[in-house]
């Protein structure tokens, strides 16, 4: 029960970090949709998942 609890935790700042990530990037045109499969990358790999995201919004994958 605890690990689910702590995942469920890691999923919801991770949409959070989604989100702060959005505000800042609309400026410059490569925000990140939110969506499950994003919240759950970010959530699993935290900021690393992040930059994954990102790098693959920029190949235009």
């Amino acid at each position: 029960m605890m690990k689910i609890i702590k995942y469920l935790k890691r999923f919801i700042l991770g949409g959070f970090l989604l989100y702060a990530y959005n505000i800042i990037a609309v400026t410059f045109n490569i925000t990140i949709p939110i969506n499950l499969f994003t919240i759950i990358t970010v959530g699993i790999f935290d900021f690393p998942g992040l930059l994954a995201l990102i790098s693959l919004k920029l190949w235009g994958l």
